[in-house]
Formats: structure tokens, C-alpha cells, sequence
């Protein structure tokens, strides 16, 4: 039977509604795990949009995260008088148009390479624009950026973070499906598949890879955003962080690469195994995380949603009549 089109996006909300609920029912050590989860499936949606979809695999993602917040952190705190809800919104217009202007200066150049070339001068871009934010006096990298506070004097900080990160993940969600289903995804699925041969059926890659390039730049940066006021106060290091890149490859590969519930899937399962079950082995994170990324590779390149998706085949297979 052929699912609604309207049924996705209400899966989504009805999944967030739910999870919205989390802060009433958990104790505070899982929230703050929640606020991770929901805030590292929103970075992972971003970054497949141009890494699962397009099949460009950024190395350098952290880069977005660190323009946005430096961005919105310059700004705000020039205008914080304003009203808690009017200076987040002036933050996120500053660092998601930051976002916008960097990654389309450097998508005509760094878009013309491939593979492995592309991802290695992505990672470059991500440690420029630490080097950068680190040694120019004016963007106050290596003095640190402190953020306003946002939530209201009569709810918890953890918990207000939680819902405002679970609602930027969802919009990115809805984002991501509405490019999923659209003429514009189709033809990312077409560069991922063969660049070559999509260019010879018509399909304008080159316009269509930059757009996705410049989108996942800004719901990264958005994000990064609502990252930089949850922690309060930022540095270069708290932003542009290698172990952030390499997460980003692992929860679209753990959950599924090129899918778009994948990331999602490799998030939550990824910050699990990381906080709860090692989390008093905080020195083996990134350790745990390269060993994982190295079993995927050998024994499961699909994810979890690859090898969901062999036990059915092979399930229906083995339940088909004999001919």
C-alpha cells in the first residue's frame, strides 16, 4: 500500500511530541543526555543533506558551527538590552547569514573536487577558520565569547535547551524531508549515484550541489547557534572540535548513509553508547568512536537501516511461496 505523502512529516512532530515529554518524566542526567541526542540528530540531518544526499562527505562541518556562534556571539552582544527571545532571533539571523556567505564563497572552488579530496579540504576550511578566529584579535576566539542567558528565571536551563534543540531538530527534519521528496532531492540522489551521468540527463549539478552546500552551512550554523548560548560561554576549541567532524561521518554511517531517518538513528544510538554506557571513560570516547567507525566500514556499510533493511529481504524470501 502506497504511504500518504502528508504521513512523514507527521511521523516527525508526533516523534517530537513525544520526546518532548522527556524533561518531565527523566532525571536530570538523562535530559542533559536528551539535549545531546537531539542536538547531534539535527547536525547529522544537516550535514547528510550535502554528505548522504549529495554524496559529498564533509570532513570540516565543525567550521559552520564555529562561524555561527562566533557570528551571533559578536552581534548580541552589542545589542543585549534586547529581550531574551529577540536577541536569539537576532543570533540566528547573524550566525545562519554568516554560514550563508562563507560556505558560498568557498563552494564555487572546493566543490570542483571529489571523495577524498573534497572531504580533506573541507577539514582544511573547518582548521582555517579556527586559525583565524584564534589569532585575529577580533573575533575574540582565544579570549572567549560569553552569551546572555536565555531560559526564564522559572525553568530550568537544561530543560529549556532540551526543547529548543528538539525543536531546531525537527524543523531540520521537516527540512530535510521536504528536500528528500522534491525534484531538487532527486537530482542530489542522482549526484550521488554518478555526477557524470546526471549532468549528461540534464540534471544542473553543479547549481544543485552548491545549494546543498550552502543549506546544510546554514541549519549547521543555526545550530551552532543555540549550541553557543547553551553552553554560556565559548572558545575556539568549544567549537571547532575534530572529534564534532568526525561524529558527524559516523552517526550517517552507524545509522545509514544516504537515508534520511539514518543520522537520526546513529545520533541517538551513537551518544548513548558514548555518555551512558562509556560514560565514565571519557578518555575512550574518541577511541570508541574511531573503532566504531572502522567496524561499520568492514561489517555493516549500510548502518543499522542496511542491515534492517537485508533481514527483510531475506525474510521475505524465505516466506515466499516455492515456485
Amino acid at each position: 500500500m502506497k504511504r500518504s505523502p502528508a504521513l512523514v512529516p507527521l511521523l516527525i512532530v508526533a516523534a517530537a511530541l513525544v520526546l518532548a515529554l522527556g524533561p518531565f518524566v527523566l532525571p536530570p542526567f538523562y535530559v542533559r543526555v536528551g539535549q545531546l541526542m537531539v542536538y547531534s540528530a539535527g547536525l547529522a540531518v544537516a550535514w547528510a543533506i550535502l554528505g548522504g544526499f549529495a554524496g559529498y562527505a564533509s570532513f570540516g562541518h565543525a567550521a559552520f558551527i564555529g562561524v555561527g556562534a562566533f557570528a551571533a556571539g559578536l552581534v548580541e552582544n552589542q545589542f543585549s538590552a534586547l529581550a531574551p527571545g529577540l536577541l536569539l532571533a537576532l543570533g540566528l539571523a547573524v550566525g545562519g547569514g554568516a554560514c550563508a556567505v562563507l560556505s558560498a564563497a568557498v563552494a564555487y572552488p572546493i566543490l570542483r573536487l571529489r571523495g577524498t579530496f573534497f572531504s580533506i579540504a573541507m577539514l582544511g576550511v573547518c582548521h582555517v577558520c579556527a586559525e583565524v578566529n584564534n589569532n585575529v584579535d577580533f573575533f575574540q576566539g582565544s579570549m572567549g565569547i560569553n552569551f546572555p542567558p536565555l531560559a526564564p528565571a522559572s525553568m530550568d536551563p537544561a530543560d529549556f535547551f532540551f526543547w529548543l534543540y528538539l525543536a531546531a531538530g525537527t524543523i531540520v527534519m521537516l527540512i530535510a524531508w521536504l528536500i528528500w521528496r522534491s525534484r531538487f532531492g532527486a537530482g542530489l540522489l542522482s549526484i550521488r549515484e554518478d555526477e557524470d551521468t546526471a549532468r549528461m540527463l540534464g540534471v544542473p549539478t553543479e547549481r544543485y550541489k552548491r545549494l546543498a552546500f550552502v543549506i546544510s552551512a546554514v541549519l549547521t550554523g543555526l545550530l551552532g547557534v543555540i549550541y553557543a548560548h547553551a553552553l554560556g560561554y565559548i572558545t575556539t576549541d568549544s567549537v571547532y572540535r575534530d572529534d564534532t567532524n568526525l561524529n558527524l561521518i559516523v552517526f550517517s554511517l552507524l545509522g545509514g548513509m544516504g537515508t534520511l531517518f539514518g543520522p537520526v538513528i546513529g545520533a541517538f544510538l551513537l551518544v548513548f553508547i558514548t555518555q551512558v554506557i562509556l560514560g565514565r571513560l571519557l578518555d575512550f570516547h574518541l577511541f570508541a568512536t574511531g573503532l566504531l567507525l572502522v567496524l561499520l566500514v568492514l561489517g555493516a556499510p549500510g548502518g543499522v537501516l542496511g542491515v534492517v533493511r537485508g533481514w527483510r529481504v531475506r525474510r521475505r524470501a524465505a516466506t515466499a511461496p516455492a515456485e
